[in-house]
């Protein structure tokens, strides 16, 4: 399941993608669009600026814009401007498992997380925009 900060992410990066204003889109409107606590919002905003996705259009008081062209944005991006991709703990960290060297499944962990990976790397935010426009 997707958590969610990512599904809260991306519909805040749809809502500045589908913006033409040239200050940006404030917090407060993201906020109130999309029926997200302000609090909650703080903490979404931030990571996607540190992540490279969002910036601020002027000052620090001013809206948000892309940092990144639509195109480019995936959500992989999104997903890691929260924390790294894992299906099972033990693949990013095998010190946290007795089995990891000998584990059986190992293997198969690590190519599931690469699958998952490109799927979730698969599609741009411009496409998944554009697929929500002809539906």
């Amino acid at each position: 399941m997707m958590n969610t900060k990512v599904r809260y992410a991306l519909r805040t990066l749809i809502e500045i993608a589908l913006s033409e204003k040239p200050e940006g889109v404030y917090q407060k409107d993201i906020s109130f669009n999309q029926n997200i606590s302000n609090k909650y919002l703080d903490s979404i905003i931030s990571s996607l600026k540190v992540k490279g996705l969002i910036a601020n259009a002027g000052g620090k008081r001013s809206g948000y814009l892309l940092a990144t062209p639509v195109e480019k944005i995936t959500l992989y991006d999104v997903y890691t401007a929260f924390e790294p991709v894992g299906i099972v703990p033990c693949i990013n960290n095998p010190s946290i498992c007795v089995k990891s060297a000998d584990c059986k499944a190992r293997k198969y962990w690590i190519r599931f997380k690469e699958d998952y990976e490109k799927i979730l790397s698969n599609r741009s935010l411009q496409q998944i925009i554009e697929e929500e426009a002809y539906e």
